[in-house]
């Protein structure tokens, strides 16, 4: 069993809404960094990127008809916030996790600096990276993809509501079988939803193995770390 030394973990912002219509859960994300400060605490580089889903959904009413990207960067500040939220909760769990934009709101947050982050990481501090790639048209898992490439992970951990990447919908087919390990041809062959398009060919064409699980799943998290058959594993 191998574990990783330095990973990226992509959160959905729907994740932190535990049974809630939207917004932050206070449970769901202590839960959470529980299971995150276990894979820091064992000496583990942990950077992360955050969806904003959980905020846009309670404005998403009013977004119907604006400009795509004025909408867009309303859902990188939600990722700002998520990031902020998350944060938080690091530091109550004894953590010392970092902030990092790439939209600049200095009074809030630092800007996202490469050097600095590759710095943090070194540190043993974790990074939350915030504000999306800091472009519209491009989703916070283009962003993971890119973060991940950029700090030089060894792999990008998806953390979904389902614990991998299935031959069917498990909650609508019974007889679903969960993939062990599946290539990226493959997974765009049979269309799986594994993340968006760009986001997808970013990581295959880096190279950049994909491991699927559930967040949900307590300890799964540090099981995926340690190299445990747990998820799915999408390769090149």
């Amino acid at each position: 069993m191998s574990g990783y030394k330095r990973v990226l973990l992509k959160l959905s912002g729907e994740a932190l809404m535990g049974d809630d219509a939207y917004g932050i859960n206070r449970a769901t994300i202590e839960a959470m960094v529980r299971d995150i400060a276990e894979v820091v605490n064992s000496g583990v580089q942990l950077a992360m990127v955050i969806g904003g889903g959980n905020i846009f959904r309670g404005v998403a009413g009013g977004a119907v008809g604006m400009d795509r990207a004025t909408a867009d960067y309303m859902g990188m500040l939600a990722t700002v916030m998520n990031s902020l939220a998350l944060s938080d909760a690091m530091k109550h769990a004894g953590l010392n996790p970092r902030v990092m934009s790439a939209i600049a709101i200095d009074q809030v947050v630092e800007s996202y600096v490469r050097p600095k982050a590759l710095q943090y990481l070194e540190e043993g501090k974790s990074v939350i990276f915030a504000g999306g790639t800091g472009n519209p048209f491009f989703t916070t898992d283009t962003a993971a993809a890119l973060r991940a490439a950029e700090i030089g992970a060894e792999v990008m951990l998806k953390a979904t509501k389902v614990d991998g990447i299935y031959t069917a919908d498990p909650a609508k087919d019974p007889t679903a079988e969960r993939y062990a390990r599946i290539s990226f041809d493959d997974a765009i062959a049979q269309r799986l939803q594994v993340m968006d398009a760009t986001a997808f060919a970013l990581c295959r064409d880096q190279k950049m193995p994909i491991r699927v699980f559930s967040i949900f799943k307590p300890g799964a998290l540090m099981r995926v770390v340690q190299g445990a058959d747990e998820g799915t594993d999408v390769y090149v």
